[in-house]
C-alpha cells in the first residue's frame, strides 16, 4: 500500500480529512481505523458517507487494516490512514504497517488530557505512546491541514513539561 498520509485525528474522517488531505495528497482511499468504530454501524455509516464519491473510505478495525496493508491485492492503492490514538499507531507498527511520520493532526480534549497544541490534547498514556514511536525513529509532526505549518510533536511535549 502506497500510505500517503498516517494521520491521528480523534474525529477520524471529517472534511479536513476527506477534502483537504486525501484530495492534496491524491489518495484514492482513506482507511478510518478503529475498533470502536468498526463495531459501531452509526458511525461506519457517517464516516462512510464522507468521502463524497471522490475518495472510497473504508472503516477497520485495526487487526484487518494491518491486514490490508500488507495483501499485496492493495499494493499500489494511494491511501490516508487515520487512526483515533497514539495507540492505535503502535498496535499497527507491531502488526507490520511501516511508517516514516506520523501526523498528528487532532485530538479532543477528554478528562486527564493536557494541551499540547490548539487542537491536540494528550494523556498520560497518549504521551507514552508517542515516546515509543518516537523511539522507533518515526517523525511525529502537529499539522492541522496541509495549508497550515507544522510543528515537532516531540518539541510540543516537551516545552509544555509533558516529557
Amino acid at each position: 500500500m502506497d500510505v500517503k498520509l498516517l494521520r491521528i485525528d480523534s474525529r477520524l474522517v471529517h472534511g479536513q480529512v476527506a477534502n483537504n488531505w486525501a484530495g492534496s495528497l491524491g489518495a484514492e482511499a482513506i482507511l478510518a481505523v478503529s475498533d470502536g468504530a468498526a463495531n459501531d454501524e452509526l458511525r461506519k455509516t457517517l464516516m462512510l458517507q464522507t468521502g463524497g464519491g471522490k475518495v472510497k473510505v473504508h472503516v477497520l478495525g485495526v487487526e484487518k487494516a494491518a491486514r490490508v496493508y500488507k495483501n499485496p491485492k492493495y499494493e499500489t492503492l494511494k491511501a490516508v490512514i487515520v487512526v483515533e490514538t497514539p495507540a492505535d499507531i503502535v498496535r499497527l507498527l507491531d502488526l507490520g504497517v511501516e511508517a516514516k511520520e506520523v501526523n498528528v493532526g487532532g485530538m479532543t480534549f477528554k478528562q486527564g488530557t493536557s494541551q499540547v497544541s490548539q487542537a491536540v490534547y494528550a494523556s498520560p498514556a497518549d504521551v507514552e505512546a508517542f515516546k515509543e514511536i518516537d523511539s522507533r525513529g518515526i517523525k511525529q509532526y502537529i499539522q492541522q491541514v496541509p495549508s497550515t505549518a507544522s510543528s515537532d510533536l516531540m518539541g510540543a511535549l516537551k516545552e509544555k513539561g509533558l516529557l
